[in-house]
């Protein structure tokens, strides 16, 4: 039975496991890397940030203290986003102690190597049992206890039985899955989708194009994780077309709210600097056409989401493209 955790990172979603975690009598340090947050969490006791409204657990315990944080913990869920992993578990790997599971709630894929989070983490942690939890679960539902269902992947079971069991409550119900490759692919690349499903509520494109896309794009999801050796069951699960609605269609959506303001005509610099929360989606983007390219898999929406990123391609035009592209039988390849 876990009794102390840490929980790595003070966005959204790391004051939500955190939460999750302390409502089930578990003693959380909420490790934070920048002072300015900790003390402000400290002062006023809620994630006035990202989360205002949701008082912190008194279990909950934020700091910037690594080692006392680490000390004797008997979980830690990573919580850093996809980009900025790496220089985080290059100082905290070795302060982990040993054999202690480690669960990445990060969804992405990281830009200059392809790896994923629990790759990265595996390279300053090893010999950890690494999961990740996943699935359609946007924070400020979870934190005001509305229902929400996931997956925790873990290739050792009785792990994944483990953070089931310590995480789960009467509104946060968790599946186990023993496909870590699938549910992370699944988690980054519904990023991408939930862009361009956000361009064409920019476009004001209509609801049979947005269902459009979802379908079509859940086939580009499916054929690059299937090719990569991921299970086509996840993708229809809770951590692929679950995550993925969740993703295009509400308000909440932090990739789908910057594609819309990307199909309004905003410039994604603007988009990009603006916003309090990673869009994550974004960075992600390259990395899916570099996996796809390497693994010769098709993926028109993920190119057409990257022309307009980074080549400048009018929203307008790129969708254009897509519906004008030759006609084929419909079907996964």
């Amino acid at each position: 039975m876990v009794t102390k955790a840490t929980v790595i990172g003070t966005g959204a979603m790391g004051t939500v496991a955190a939460q999750v975690l302390a409502h089930n009598n578990v003693h959380v340090a909420l490790l934070g890397r920048r002072s300015e947050q900790v003390d402000d969490l400290l002062v006023h006791r809620e994630n006035r940030r990202y989360l205002r409204g949701i008082k912190l657990s008194d279990r909950i315990v934020p700091t910037l203290d690594a080692s006392r944080a680490l000390a004797n913990a008997e979980l830690v869920v990573s919580s850093i986003p996809c980009q900025h992993l790496r220089g985080v578990w290059e100082q905290l790997g070795s302060a982990v102690e040993p054999d202690v599971p480690i669960c990445s709630v990060t969804k992405g894929i990281e830009t200059e190597t392809l790896e994923r989070p629990t790759q990265i983490i595996a390279e300053f942690a090893a010999n950890h049992p690494l999961a990740v939890l996943s699935g359609p679960s946007i924070a400020p539902e979870v934190a005001r206890c509305l229902p929400a269902t996931v997956v925790v992947a873990c290739a050792d079971a009785s792990v994944a039985r483990t953070i089931q069991g310590v995480m789960s409550t009467s509104w946060f119900r968790i599946y186990t899955n023993p496909d870590v490759l699938g549910v992370e692919l699944a988690g980054a690349l519904k990023n991408v989708i939930a862009l361009a499903a956000g361009i064409l509520d920019g476009l004001k494109a209509g609801d049979n194009a947005k269902s459009a896309l979802l379908t079509r794009g859940l086939v580009e999801i499916t054929r690059l994780g299937t090719s990569m050796g991921a299970r086509p069951q996840t993708f229809v699960g809770l951590a692929g077309v679950g995550d993925l609605v969740t993703t295009c269609f509400s308000p909440m959506g932090r990739n789908r709210s910057a594609g819309e303001r990307i199909g309004f005509g905003v410039d994604v610099e603007t988009v990009l600097s603006s916003g309090a929360s990673v869009i994550e989606g974004i960075p992600t983007t390259r990395a899916v056409l570099e996996l796809a390219r390497a693994h010769k898999v098709e993926m028109p929406i993920t190119q057409a989401v990257y022309d307009v990123l980074f080549d400048g391609k009018s929203p307008l035009d790129a969708i254009t493209d897509l519906m004008n592209r030759p006609p084929r039988g419909e079907g996964p390849d």
